[in-house]
C-alpha cells in the first residue's frame, strides 16, 4: 500500500504511526480527504448540505423557530476544497488588482475568508444563516444587520436564546481581544460533531497540507504567517467549541 492509499484509509480509531498527517479518531469514519474538504461526505439538506446528524438537529431548531415567526435559512454550508479555492482565487485576483500587494491582499482575504484545506466548512458541520421571513439586504451577511436595528437581530435574538439547545454555537464571536476571523454573527456550528472534527484536524501539519496543493499567492504563506494564522484563525473561536 503506498503512502496516499494509506492515508485515505486512516479513519477514527485507528492511529497512523510515524506517517503525517498523523492523528487518531474515536466518533465515526472521518478521513483525511474530509478534514481538508477533498472527500465525499454522506450530506442532506434541501439547498444546503450538512451531515446527517447535523440535519436531524438543524430541522428540530428550524421547526422551532417557525413558530415564533422566524424562517431559518442557510445560505452556505459544506464547501469542498475546490469551492473554497475559487472564493481564494476571486478574492486574491480581486484585491491584487485593486493594487494591495500580495502579502496584504491574503490578509485582507482572511478577515472573512479561509484559506483553502482550513475551513470549518470541509466538515459539514457548519452553516451561515439568515431570516428568511424579512425583506433581503444586497449584502445578506453583513454584522450590521444582526444588530441594533438591523433586519435579522430577531433571528440572531432567538439564536442567542436556543441555538444551544440544539447544539449549535456562534463559532467568530465579539469578544473583545479575540483575534483571526472578523466577528461572524450568521457563522453556526453543530458543536457535537464540530469539536470532534477539530480535535482531529489539531492532529494535522497545516504546513504538510498546504505544501502539497498550488495554491494562488501559496509562496506568500510563509511559516511565520502560517503559525500566526493556525493560532488566530484557526483556534481563536467561540471556546465553547474548542
Amino acid at each position: 500500500m503506498n503512502r496516499k492509499d494509506f492515508i485515505k484509509t486512516i479513519t477514527f480509531g485507528t492511529v497512523a504511526v510515524g506517517i503525517l498527517p498523523q492523528f487518531a479518531f474515536h466518533h465515526s469514519e472521518l478521513s483525511y480527504e474530509e478534514l481538508i474538504g477533498k472527500g465525499s461526505p454522506t450530506l442532506y439538506g434541501n439547498g444546503f448540505q450538512i451531515r446527517k446528524e447535523a440535519f436531524d438537529a438543524f430541522t428540530k431548531m428550524k421547526n422551532a423557530a417557525l413558530r415564533d415567526k422566524i424562517s431559518i435559512q442557510v445560505v452556505s454550508s459544506y464547501r469542498n476544497f475546490a469551492h473554497q479555492n475559487r472564493i481564494w482565487e476571486r478574492k486574491y485576483k480581486n484585491f491584487t488588482q485593486q493594487g494591495l500587494t500580495p502579502e496584504k491582499a491574503i490578509q485582507k482575504i482572511i478577515e472573512y475568508s479561509t484559506i483553502p484545506g482550513t475551513s470549518r466548512h470541509h466538515w459539514g458541520t457548519d452553516m451561515d444563516i439568515i431570516d428568511a421571513n424579512v425583506a433581503q439586504p444586497k449584502d445578506v451577511l453583513s454584522p450590521g444587520h444582526f444588530e441594533g436595528q438591523g433586519c435579522y437581530v430577531n433571528l440572531k435574538q432567538w439564536m442567542d436564546k436556543y441555538s444551544k439547545d440544539y447544539g449549535f454555537h456562534l463559532v467568530y464571536t465579539n469578544k473583545p481581544g479575540r483575534k483571526g476571523f472578523k466577528y461572524e454573527p450568521w457563522h453556526y456550528s453543530y458543536k457535537p460533531l464540530s469539536c470532534n472534527y477539530l480535535k482531529a484536524y489539531r492532529k494535522l501539519n497545516l504546513k504538510e497540507i498546504l505544501n502539497r496543493e498550488s495554491l494562488m499567492g501559496q509562496e506568500h504563506l510563509t511559516n511565520s504567517f502560517l503559525d500566526t494564522y493556525y493560532a488566530e484563525n484557526i483556534l481563536d473561536i467561540n471556546p465553547e467549541l474548542l
